[in-house]
């Protein structure tokens, strides 16, 4: 008897231990850089120009069909068919963060038409996401800086444990619903296309865009007062894009700067340049993509157990 019990007792706990086996969940693959991307893209909120509608639809850098941007400005008008809908994104990565950058690229930037004084060709301006890896499947959002016009600007979402460091808050990420979870908004004004956290308010003047992610293709807007456009998501480190031709003088003037000759010349930056003119010494141009976990730790208080060591930072080779 005292064996067969024995021996009973082994197959049962065997037979627990296949059993929970098969039942326990895999586990949970990390998502993809583009499915992060989509995740946390923002409902944008494009401010138009009734002067010029399509001078502030969002576009890629290579609307017209190639990657010479001093023929940006000129090429407008003739292919404004396709000015599909797109905003660039990067993704870097620390053992307690993901970083995200979305970068929207207008061919001009404009202020007074037709004369456009102080305007230059190309343009190009957004913000960064910080996406606390939680434990859940695509984190819980933190904070968003954004950019406009050489400054960096500092906002919170409902329930984010930041508070003001070196910077002041500016203010409070709106979240909306869209595609079953709840996404971050943002704004670019008009011409000059500063990037801002929405603050909930209607357009300037009643027109403007409103620029939902997409996991395919863009579209282009129907007209100046599109409340359902979409834009399509491009991975900015890739050998094709942005940074893969970081080198290239057929559409950077020097290191980051896109080529431009109409107003200000070579005045349009890409996001490993961006800057804050007063922030420090420490933090200089292009932090806000190449060293972010730095960037945030400077810029805000009570960020916990924030990491500055990266798993993965394209910008780094």
């Amino acid at each position: 008897m005292p064996r067969w019990r024995s021996a009973l007792a082994t197959l049962s706990a065997a037979f627990v231990g296949a059993t929970t086996l098969f039942l326990a969940p895999p586990a949970q693959a990390a998502p993809s850089d583009a499915d992060l991307a989509y995740r946390w893209a923002p409902l944008h909120y494009q401010d138009t120009s009734s002067k010029y509608y399509s001078a502030d639809y969002l576009a890629p850098v290579n609307y017209d069909g190639d990657w010479n941007t001093l023929n940006n400005w000129e090429n407008l008008d003739a292919n404004t068919s396709r000015l599909t809908g797109t905003a660039y994104y990067s993704v870097v990565e620390t053992e307690t963060h993901w970083y995200i950058t979305y970068a929207f690229y207008h061919p001009r930037d404009w202020k007074d038409y037709p004369l456009n004084l102080f305007s230059h060709e190309n343009d190009m301006e957004g913000q960064l996401e910080v996406v606390r890896k939680d434990g859940s499947e695509y984190g819980a959002l933190q904070a968003v800086v954004t950019l406009a016009h050489d400054n960096f600007y500092s906002y919170t979402p409902p329930g984010s444990p930041f508070t003001g460091g070196r910077e002041s808050i500016d203010g409070t990420v709106i979240m909306q619903a869209y595609d079953g979870a709840a996404h971050p908004t943002s704004f670019q004004e008009a011409r000059g296309h500063g990037a801002y956290a929405w603050n909930g308010a209607d357009f300037p003047g009643g027109d403007g865009i409103v620029f939902k992610p997409s996991r395919g293709a863009g579209s282009v807007p129907t007209g100046g007062n599109d409340r359902d456009a979409r834009y399509g998501l491009t991975d900015l480190t890739a050998s094709d894009s942005l940074w893969g031709r970081r080198d290239n003088s057929e559409t950077y003037a020097k290191w980051g700067a896109l080529r431009g000759d109409n107003g200000k010349a070579n005045a349009a930056h890409t996001p490993w340049t961006w800057d804050d003119m007063n922030d420090g010494s420490d933090l200089q141009a292009g932090v806000i993509a190449t060293d972010p976990a730095y960037l945030v730790s400077r810029y805000f208080g009570n960020t916990g157990d924030l990491s500055l060591t990266y798993l993965r930072n394209p910008y780094r080779v």
